[in-house]
């Protein structure tokens, strides 16, 4: 499970006291509108007693993933925010609605929500993939899938890590929904991503945003 704490909100230079350690791990996203969120929260209340024994996302750390960028040392970090404030884009809206699994129904490990953005999003995932590219971390390789996840099972992974089993439980989830309809949780601009710090604790990942770019 995750919380999220702010701790900076420009994109001009600056380190707070959470960049004093020598690594962090980071990534880059969008957050949720508040009303979108609540609607989730509703949903996932709803459906978390088909699977209890599954790993489940805080609703306050719903977040959409442009690019996990992982460990990194604090001047390079500093150097992907300077690097992320070279991005432009103009705001555009998300849906959210659907859901699914993967790897798929059968096999499941991730439980997520659908997200439809058209081009826009992708267009600024390339970007920030480009922009992060010339710090030196590696460009993805795979197409983007956006999606927000709710549940995990095992590593969390999309795919399987040796000896990992299927989950019973998100199995189990799945047979409860394919009947149902599929939820819609409304449509929200995206005026603005994030650069967010992850640390890991007993009580789940603790996210926190340490730099704000605008989309104008």
């Amino acid at each position: 499970m995750a919380t999220f704490t702010i701790c900076f909100f420009s994109a001009s230079p600056c380190l707070c006291g959470e960049l004093g350690f020598s690594q962090m791990r980071v990534f880059v996203g969008l957050d949720i509108d508040p009303a979108i969120r609540q609607r989730m929260t509703r949903y996932l209340e709803g459906v978390r007693g088909f699977a209890p024994e599954a790993r489940w996302v805080k609703p306050e750390s719903f977040h959409v993933t442009l690019k996990f960028i992982g460990e990194q040392k604090d001047e390079l970090v500093e150097e992907i925010r300077r690097q992320l404030a070279t991005v432009h884009a103009q705001p555009f809206d998300i849906s959210f609605r659907g859901q699914g699994f993967f790897p798929n129904p059968r096999s499941p490990r991730v439980f997520w929500l659908g997200i439809e953005a058209g081009e826009q999003l992708a267009r600024l995932a390339k970007s920030v993939d480009e922009a992060v590219a010339h710090t030196g971390v590696p460009r993805e390789t795979n197409d983007y899938r956006p999606h927000l996840t709710l549940a995990r099972s095992g590593s969390g992974r999309p795919h399987p890590m040796p000896g990992e089993r299927p989950s019973p439980p998100l199995r189990r989830l799945g047979e409860k929904l394919q009947d149902k309809p599929a939820p819609d949780f409304g449509t929200m601009t995206a005026r603005e991503f994030f650069l967010y710090e992850s640390k890991l604790g007993p009580g789940g990942a603790r996210y926190t945003k340490i730099a704000r770019f605008p989309l104008e």
